[in-house]
C-alpha cells in the first residue's frame, strides 16, 4: 500500500520488521525480494509519486571544488518515488513512435576492479567478482536486461563487428541497456499491492535514534513539516539513499555519537567518488572501411537487446602501466555541431562583449585555434539555421545514417574514468540549513594527480594504438587542452561515503553491509563500495549487492 506521510498523526509510532529508507534501485530490489513474506516492511521514501520541487529542494548544499560540477546536489539524483531512475535519459531508437523509449546502462565490472592494487592506495573488495556472479544473474532480471553475456563476440552481427585493433593493449567492453520504468513505474506498482509491504511517501527521514549504549537503532524519525512528524520502529533498518544522503543522515544522527552513528574512526563521508566524465581526444578514421566497421559502438538492438560497445584497455596494460580503468564512446563530430572549441570561442566573445580582456579571455582564444574549423562550421550552420542532431553515449542511430562517412568527419571519444579512493574528497555537514532545520550537504572534491597522470598517460598509449593499427589518427585531449585540467562532466555516479571493508578502522560497513558496532543497521548502494568498481555503471551492482543483502537479512528471520 502506498500511504501519504501527511495522513500520519503527528507522534504516531509505526511498528515494523524492517525499515527501509529510500526507494531508488537499492530499496526497491530489497522490499521486492522481502515482499510475500510473514515480515512486516516498510518504505520511507521523502518524494512523492510526482516530482516536488521542494522534496528536491532537500538535496540542496554546497560544493567545494573548482571543477567538480556546482550543480551536482541538485540535478544528479531525484528525491521522488523510485529515485533518480527517474532523472535516467538514453534514447536508444530515435525513430520510435514513442519517445519515450528510455533506458539506463549496465555493465558487469572487470575483475581487476574488485581486486586490491598496490598502485591504487585504499583499494579491495573483501570478495571477488566470481563471489557475486549469481547475484549479478539475479540483478539481470530484475532490471530486465539480456543474457548475463557481455563479451563482444556474442553480441556481433554480420554488420557490426568488434573493432580489430591489431594491439592486444585494447579491447572492447559491452553495456546492455534497461528500460528505466522497470523501477520508479514496475516495482512500485507491484510492490503498492503487496500485503506486507507499506510504501510512505512526503516522508522525510531526519534522524535514527539509537540506544543508550548506541549498539542498536530503536526509532527512525521521520518529519512531515519542520513541526511535525512520526517515528518508525523496526527491528532491522536499511538506509538507500544514495552516495551523499547515506553518509548525510549518519552524520545527523549524533545521539549519542558525538560524531555521528558508525563514525568511530572518522570515515563516514570520506572517499567519495564518481565515474568522471571527460574528453579523451578527437579520433579521424582513416577511410569509409573503418566508419563502416564501428557499427557495434552505436545504440542498437541484437535479439531484441539494447547495447553498445566502448573502448577500454586490457588488464595486462592496466596493470604494467598502473593505469586506473576507463572506457570511452564514441561521439561523431557533426559539421556545425557545436564542440569544445566552440564553446571556448563563444565564452572568448562572450567576454569581449563584456568589454573583458584578461589573461582567461585570451586563453579562451588559443584554445579554440587548433580546431578553429568547427567555429566555421557551426558559425555558418547557425547562419543557415540548420538543426544538428547529437548522437553519442545517450542517443544512437548515426550508423544507421546513409550518409554517415560524409556527414560526419571525427569522432570525439568521451572517457568514463575510475577515481582512486581519497579520504579528503568526502561528504560532510555544511552551515546552510533545509527547510526541516537540518544541515545540508557540502561536498568536498578534487582531482588526484594520480589520476590525471592516468587520463593522461592513457591517451599517449591510444595515440600509440591507432598509429600502428592504420584505423587513423587520434589527437589526445591533453593537446587540444595546452595541459590544461581535464573538464568534468558527471555521471551521477555517487559512490564510496559508507565504504566496506571487513575491518572497523578502514569501513563503514562490513562485508554483509551492517555498520560496524551497530547490531540492526544496514546500509544498500553504491555508498558502500570500496572503489569505483573501474568504469562501471553503478546500478548493476547496487542491485546484485541488495539481493545478496536481502538473503542475508532473510536468515536472520529464519526465511
Amino acid at each position: 500500500m502506498i500511504i501519504n506521510a501527511a495522513d500520519i498523526g503527528d507522534n504516531e509510532i509505526i511498528q515494523v520488521d524492517i525499515c527501509i529508507v529510500g526507494t531508488g534501485p537499492a530499496g526497491l530490489t530489497l522490499a521486492s525480494e522481502l515482499s510475500n513474506l510473514p515480515i512486516k516492511v516498510c518504505l520511507l521514501e521523502s518524494g512523492d509519486s510526482l516530482f516536488k520541487e521542494d522534496a528536491q529542494s532537500l538535496y540542496a548544499g554546497e560544493v567545494d571544488s573548482h571543477h567538480y560540477p556546482h550543480d551536482e546536489l541538485l540535478i544528479g539524483r531525484c528525491r521522488q518515488l523510485g529515485g533518480s531512475s527517474n532523472f535516467w535519459e538514453i534514447q536508444v531508437d530515435e525513430n520510435a513512435a514513442s519517445q519515450e523509449i528510455l533506458h539506463v546502462r549496465h555493465v558487469i565490472p572487470d575483475e581487476i576492479d574488485f581486486q586490491a592494487r598496490e598502485e591504487i592506495p585504499y583499494s579491495g573488495w573483501p570478495f571477488r567478482r566470481q563471489d557475486l556472479m549469481p547475484y549479478y544473474e539475479r540483478a539481470h532480471n530484475i532490471c530486465q536486461v539480456g543474457p548475463l553475456d557481455y563479451s563482444p563476440h556474442f553480441w556481433e552481427t554480420p554488420e557490426r563487428k568488434e573493432l580489430d585493433f591489431g594491439d592486444d593493449r585494447a579491447e572492447s567492453r559491452i553495456f546492455q541497456f534497461g528500460l528505466r520504468s522497470v523501477f520508479f513505474d514496475d516495482y512500485t506498482k507491484a510492490l503498492s499491492s503487496v500485503s506486507n509491504v507499506d510504501i510512505y511517501t512526503n516522508a522525510h527521514v531526519v534522524e535514527l535514534v539509537t540506544s543508550a549504549a548506541g549498539k542498536s537503532i530503536e526509532k527512525v524519525k521521520v518529519a512531515i513539516t519542520a513541526d511535525k512528524g512520526f517515528w518508525v520502529s523496526a527491528k532491522t533498518v536499511v538506509l538507500a539513499t544514495g552516495g551523499m544522503e547515506n553518509a548525510r543522515l549518519l552524520l545527523m544522527s549524533r545521539g549519542v555519537r558525538a560524531a555521528g552513528i558508525g563514525n568511530e574512526h572518522d570515515l563516514v563521508g570520506r572517499f567519495f567518488m564518481d565515474h568522471p566524465g571527460t574528453r579523451f581526444g578527437i579520433f579521424k578514421p582513416s577511410s569509409k572501411a573503418v566508419f563502416d566497421s564501428l557499427g557495434l559502438y552505436d545504440l542498437h538492438r541484437v535479439r531484441g537487446t539494447a547495447l553498445m560497445a566502448k573502448f577500454a584497455f586490457s588488464e595486462q596494460v592496466l596493470r604494467e602501466e598502473k593505469l586506473n580503468n576507463f572506457c570511452v564512446s564514441l561521439m561523431p563530430k557533426v559539421k556545425g555541431l557545436e564542440t569544445q572549441a566552440v564553446v571556448y570561442f563563444r565564452r572568448f566573445t562572450q567576454s569581449i562583449r563584456k568589454g573583458t580582456l584578461s589573461g582567461e579571455t585570451l586563453a579562451y582564444l588559443k584554445k579554440s585555434l587548433p580546431n578553429f574549423a568547427d567555429v566555421v562550421n557551426y558559425t555558418w550552420s547557425r547562419l543557415q539555421k540548420q538543426e544538428q542532431p547529437f548522437y553519442g553515449p545517450s542517443r544512437g542511430g548515426w550508423f544507421d545514417l546513409p550518409d554517415r562517412d560524409t556527414r560526419f568527419f571525427a569522432f570525439e571519444l568521451g572517457a568514463q574514468t575510475e577515481q582512486t579512493p581519497n579520504p579528503s574528497n568526502r561528504v560532510t555537514l555544511g552551515d546552510q540549513k533545509d527547510f526541516l532545520g537540518n544541515p545540508c550537504t557540502k561536498l568536498h572534491w578534487s582531482w588526484n594527480q594520480s589520476d590525471l597522470a592516468s587520463i593522461r598517460r592513457s591517451q599517449e598509449i591510444f595515440r600509440d594504438v591507432i598509429a600502428k593499427s592504420g584505423l587513423g589518427e587520434f589527437q589526445p585531449q591533453f593537446e587540444l587542452d595546452m595541459g590544461g585540467t581535464p573538464f568534468v562532466v558527471s555521471t551521477h555516479h555517487h559512490i564510496g561515503t559508507t565504504r566496506m571493508h571487513v575491518d572497523p578502522a578502514q569501513g563503514v560497513v562490513d562485508a554483509n553491509c551492517q555498520v560496524h558496532g551497530v547490531a540492526n543497521l544496514f546500509i544498500a548502494g553504491s555508498s558502500i563500495f570500496p572503489t569505483g568498481l573501474g568504469f562501471a555503471n553503478p546500478t548493476l551492482t547496487i542491485v546484485a549487492l541488495a539481493t545478496r543483502l536481502a538473503d542475508h537479512i532473510k536468515r536472520g528471520y529464519g526465511q
